[in-house]
């Protein structure tokens, strides 16, 4: 059906729909985001690291306008390239780019084709550019590296697409590192769908470990992931680098027998209550070089009949309890809410080129514009929002009505006047223009 120029609604005869309001936006909380852009020099520095190999002779609309807007689309919630098409002309968008009109979809699909392996390493080294300047910006002294892999659905014949059979599905598997205490998105890496959950960690996690030894010295570091992760390379490479682990075991025979000794079968007095214990010991596995404290939880629920055990291995020393082991451990579930919103809130799982290295600029890119708005959220937000996720962000910052005004000398955007969350609005502009980043 062609789409109307205007449409009448049936509950009342006398209100008209129609298209063609003019200089109007919906995003006009995306001048927040350009003016926190500023503060902390996001595109300026993702720019001086990419250099893209570009054969073209002459171009309106550079890499580094590209690269913008994309990462900027992102964060409006438009996932799809073709959602530049209605955004040509959109005043908010064109001012935020400095550019009379946005690049068209072509031009964004053509764009990620000069991705190479060399490009993601610019991306990293990028991220990692402004993840540095964040954190001194935060002084913190404890950063928790969160260990985690992840599924990308794929559909069609696409490079390196694979079956996995935990996730009984077809796509990719990335690995991916959090910061757990800010939510943080240190590092990603995409990787065929059908490699197993470490493969390749040591080598993903050396250079990040390393970098933050030399950048911040002064800084404990702590290494978390699940029994996928368990592997004694990781051990060792933390262990030499005097990075403290977390990490759970799968369960075997020896550590179950081990477990059944510390608490051995006894008569239940009260099988309504639930019965919880924690110890530790000291284990050697068989392709462990020495052995290691293990922390060993037994639960056993209120109406069942036997413990279950868990099993963490650790480098943490006497002056952390088993209890407060296992409960950092526990916090790593915070992970599961990163990981949700850089898929719900700007696609990071969206895999849909043929190609795997344009997926996984993709991907590069989702995990930007997820950074861009972490940052956001953690410096510039009342501390009762600082927990509000890109939906709800969208909802209060970013859809923003405004209509184009033009002056002699100015711009004005004028917002809504029945704009529900304008006092958020204006507090969170103003907290990004008192910000000062060295």
């Amino acid at each position: 059906m062609a789409t109307l120029s205007q449409n009448t609604l049936h509950f009342n005869r006398s209100i008209k729909l129609s298209n063609d309001g003019g200089a109007l936006s919906s995003d006009t909380g995306e001048f927040i985001f350009r003016e926190f852009d500023e503060k902390i020099s996001f595109s300026q520095t993702i720019s001086k690291h990419l250099q893209l190999k570009d054969e073209r002779t002459y171009c309106f609309h550079t890499n580094e306008h590209l690269l913008r807007q994309k990462i900027y689309q992102l964060i409006a919630g438009y996932h799809e390239d073709d959602a530049a098409d209605r955004l040509t002309h959109d005043p908010v968008f064109t001012q935020v780019l400095g550019k009379s009109a946005l690049a068209s979809q072509p031009s964004l699909s053509r764009f990620f084709k000069r991705f190479d392996t060399e490009a993601l390493n610019q991306l990293q080294s990028a991220n990692q550019e402004l993840l540095d300047r964040v954190h001194h910006a935060r002084q913190s002294k404890t950063l928790i590296f969160d260990l985690d892999s992840t599924h990308a659905d794929t559909y069609g014949n696409q490079e390196n697409s694979s079956y996995n059979a935990h996730y009984s599905t077809t796509g990719f598997h990335p690995l991916v590192a959090f910061d757990g205490l800010t939510g943080d998105f240190l590092k990603a890496q995409l990787r065929p769908g059908n490699v197993y959950t470490s493969n390749g960690v040591v080598d993903f996690m050396r250079p990040l470990i390393e970098h933050y030894n030399e950048v911040f010295p002064e800084k404990s570091y702590l290494v978390r992931g699940d029994s996928g992760f368990a592997v004694p390379g990781l051990y060792e490479l933390c262990e030499k680098e005097s990075v403290y682990y977390i990490i759970r075991l799968k369960a075997n025979a020896k550590l179950k027998a081990l477990a059944e000794e510390l608490h051995p079968a006894h008569e239940i007095h009260d099988v309504s209550v639930t019965e919880s214990y924690v110890e530790e010991s000291i284990y050697q596995a068989s392709s462990w070089s020495k052995p290691r404290r293990i922390i060993i939880q037994s639960i056993r629920p209120a109406g069942e009949l036997l413990f279950s055990h868990a099993f963490f291995v650790t480098s943490l020393g006497e002056a952390f309890s088993p209890q407060a082991i296992v409960t950092s451990y526990q916090q790593r579930g915070t992970m599961e809410n990163f990981i949700k919103e850089a898929k719900d809130g700007f696609g990071f799982d969206q895999m849909k080129s043929h190609d795997f290295l344009i997926n996984e600029a993709r991907m590069m890119l989702s995990l930007l514009a997820y950074n861009f708005t972490n940052w956001l959220r953690t410096f510039s937000f009342p501390t009762k929002y600082k927990g509000i996720q890109i939906q709800t962000i969208r909802t209060r910052l970013i859809k923003v009505a405004s209509k184009l005004v033009k002056s002699g000398r100015s711009l004005y955007f004028k917002m809504s006047s029945s704009f529900v969350y304008e006092r958020f609005f204006w507090d969170v502009l103003t907290r990004v223009q008192q910000l000062k980043f060295e």
